[in-house]
């Protein structure tokens, strides 16, 4: 794992990983400080700009690929361990993410003391789809994991055909684990939990990543690695284009003819994440592919500005989350609105009334300077984990 060439090849990783973890900052500042952002969906056809539409639709990109690296980063980390010592690894970062999702990002996204919604989001997913990785890291191939995890991705779809009673056990387990597009379920407290990932499909692309990342052995060439992440990036593109021009299989919600060609071309792009649908995750990760291809012997300031971020994810996460609430809260507070009404009992999201915000252009200025803030705390903290081997900063 010392050689230049495995350097290289994680470094590119880092700088793929760096660039989509600043474009998802885009879309949690938007979230927060768009005047629309709790009002309008961005990526209705029928009522978004262009301008808008795009904020959103790019910000597609960042579940996904992180899902993807974060396997193929699994596999790498692996070499120089038993697959138990892999698994109990993934196993035990996997159940540390979700107790981090309970608590402190719950915390993040609503700054509710009394967490009345706990949220599993983003970290929910990773956590899940590592537990799921683990387990098959104990018992089965790389390969073995790759058509898991292909079989996931290419056929979780089929489940939509399934029309559970509401409310059924089959229901609820469909909708936590495969085909959920968002459910509230209630607590017994009062509260609710929001599941906003399903688990299976983002485990499957997680497990594609650990697959791929077997290309990244040292006996594996490196022109031979770039010309398939090539011809998969450009297949995935391609597969995408011709089921969605199809229209039949693959997504949860077909695309329609609207009213003009831009709006009808706005509903073909729009995918469904939530679950993540294929057509969604090969239009993600067709380009994602591409990109790592491109990017492996790249060495420019913009990439080595992106890699400084991209080699301390989990610290760059949970502190730009914290940063857009706390500025949100600064900024709500200074606007004239008084506690109750940004601590009101119907928000979801406290310091975040639902008729305050900006227009999009000061959404783009407030996510370069959160972007910007951070990359010092960034820099530092990625130099200290170098200098530093201790065990604890393996699960930051």
């Amino acid at each position: 794992m010392s050689t230049n060439g495995i350097s290289l090849r994680v470094k590119s990783i880092d700088t793929v990983r760096g660039l989509i973890m600043v474009i998802m900052a885009l879309d949690h500042v938007r979230d927060y400080f768009h005047i629309t952002a709790l009002s309008a969906d961005p990526l209705d056809p029928g009522t978004t700009n262009p301008a808008l539409f795009f904020t959103r639709w790019i910000t597609h990109f960042c579940a996904p690929s992180f899902m993807l690296l974060s396997g193929i980063s699994a596999y790498l980390s692996g070499q120089n361990k038993t697959p138990g010592e892999t698994s109990s690894f993934l196993l035990k970062r996997g159940l540390w993410l979700i107790v981090v999702e309970l608590t402190f990002m719950t915390f993040a996204f609503s700054f509710d003391i009394t967490f009345k919604t706990i949220f599993l989001a983003v970290l929910w997913a990773l956590g899940t789809s590592m537990l799921v990785l683990g387990v098959f890291v104990r018992f089965f191939s790389p390969k073995a994991i790759l058509i898991s995890g292909l079989v996931l991705i290419f056929g979780h779809n089929f489940f939509d055909l399934l029309k559970p009673a509401p409310g059924s056990g089959l229901d609820i387990f469909l909708g936590i684990f495969l085909t959920g597009a968002g459910r509230f379920v209630p607590r017994g407290d009062g509260g609710n939990i929001a599941f906003l990932y399903v688990i299976l499909p983002w485990a499957g692309i997680m497990m594609s990543g650990y697959g791929l990342g077997m290309i990244y052995n040292r006996s594996f060439s490196e022109q031979k690695r770039r010309k398939l992440l090539l011809q998969s990036g450009i297949a995935a593109i391609v597969l995408f284009l011709t089921l969605r021009f199809v229209n039949y299989y693959g997504d949860q919600a077909p695309w329609s003819v609207q009213s003009e060609e831009l709006r009808t071309f706005f509903s073909f792009m729009n995918a469904s994440k939530y679950p993540p649908s294929l057509i969604y995750t090969l239009m993600t990760l067709g380009p994602i592919l591409i990109l790592l291809a491109l990017t492996e012997h790249t060495n420019t300031k913009l990439t080595r500005f992106f890699t400084v971020y991209g080699k301390v994810p989990f610290f760059y996460f949970m502190l730009h989350f914290y940063l857009i609430h706390l500025l949100t809260m600064v900024v709500v507070l200074s606007s004239g609105y008084t506690w109750e009404q940004a601590t009101a009992p119907e928000l979801f999201f406290k310091f975040r009334p639902n008729d305050f915000g900006y227009n999009l252009g000061m959404v783009y200025v407030i996510w370069i300077t959160i972007v910007l803030v951070l990359y010092f705390p960034c820099r530092w903290f990625g130099n200290y984990r170098e200098r530093n081997k201790k065990w604890w900063l393996s699960y930051l």
